[in-house]
């Protein structure tokens, strides 16, 4: 690892889900996290203790020495704080964490900038190995560039380049790919608690879905009877959510889509 790139002070405006895990991922490697920011003070705090940096709820006392600002903050918080979150600092490195913003919304604020994304589901209660994260930089500079994969490859090992565009293709990707996942095993937990069942008995069979796609093509790994269309199970199942329509009305525009991609 270059001496450069661990020397570099970082200080992290957000304290987040993803901020909470790349903090103490960059600062388990070593680096020098020098200050967290958060608008609650004890978010601020309890990442800052962890990764033994201070910590401040005022944007105008955010340290102004440090090389690299970490901004991981909602988009619309991000965007409307932006000219007072760079106040002053507008010569080190900024990049902001998220997929759905594009690269230029720093044009014309500081003078170097990029974007340093991480594409996994995090959670604060949850540790991740970044080893397998894919990590996607990119920066208004050739140098700069090398300096954020430099960083990223001392966490992971699957760093990429990817343009704006690129971004949200992978942020859209990753919403059906996780967050829309999760929503139907919030949904199947509340079918089975109706009917007095635990939502541990989907386990396996979640692990086995996911298991599947490493070695098989999503499309081709797909089952259940909206592949072949058995419009008995499909009938009697939109029955039974007959008193939740929303639900109900789910479940047919999947299976519809099921059916037409394997037609």
């Amino acid at each position: 690892m270059k001496r450069s790139i661990e020397d570099t002070s970082v200080v992290f405006i957000g304290a987040g889900n993803l901020a909470t895990n790349l903090a103490k991922a960059l600062y388990y490697k070593g680096f020098r996290i020098v200050q967290v920011y958060s608008r609650t003070e004890e978010s601020a705090r309890t990442l800052a203790q962890a990764v033994e940096a201070a910590y401040t709820t005022d944007l105008s006392s955010v340290a102004a020495d440090a090389r690299l600002y970490i901004v991981s903050l909602k988009d619309a918080a991000f965007v409307q704080l932006l000219p007072e979150i760079v106040a002053g600092k507008e010569n080190a490195l900024w990049v902001h964490t998220a997929g759905s913003i594009p690269m230029d919304v720093w044009a014309g604020k500081v003078n170097r900038y990029g974007v340093f994304y991480p594409m996994q589901t995090f959670s604060k209660q949850r540790t991740v190995d970044f080893r397998q994260i894919p990590v996607f930089v990119e920066s208004n500079s050739a140098e700069d560039t090398r300096t954020l994969k430099d960083i990223a490859s001392v966490l992971s090992e699957n760093v990429y380049e990817a343009d704006s565009e690129q971004r949200k293709s992978l942020h859209l990707a990753a919403v059906f790919t996780c967050n829309f996942t999760n929503h139907m095993y919030a949904l199947a937990a509340g079918l089975l608690k109706k009917y007095g069942l635990p939502f541990e008995v989907m386990l396996p069979l979640i692990d086995e879905t996911a298991r599947k796609v490493h070695e098989l093509e999503p499309r081709l790994a797909q089952t259940g009877p909206a592949v072949r269309y058995d419009e008995n199970v499909i009938g009697e199942h939109l029955q039974m959510l007959s008193d939740e329509p929303d639900m109900q009305e789910m479940y047919r525009l999947i299976s519809e889509s099921i059916h037409r991609q394997n037609s």
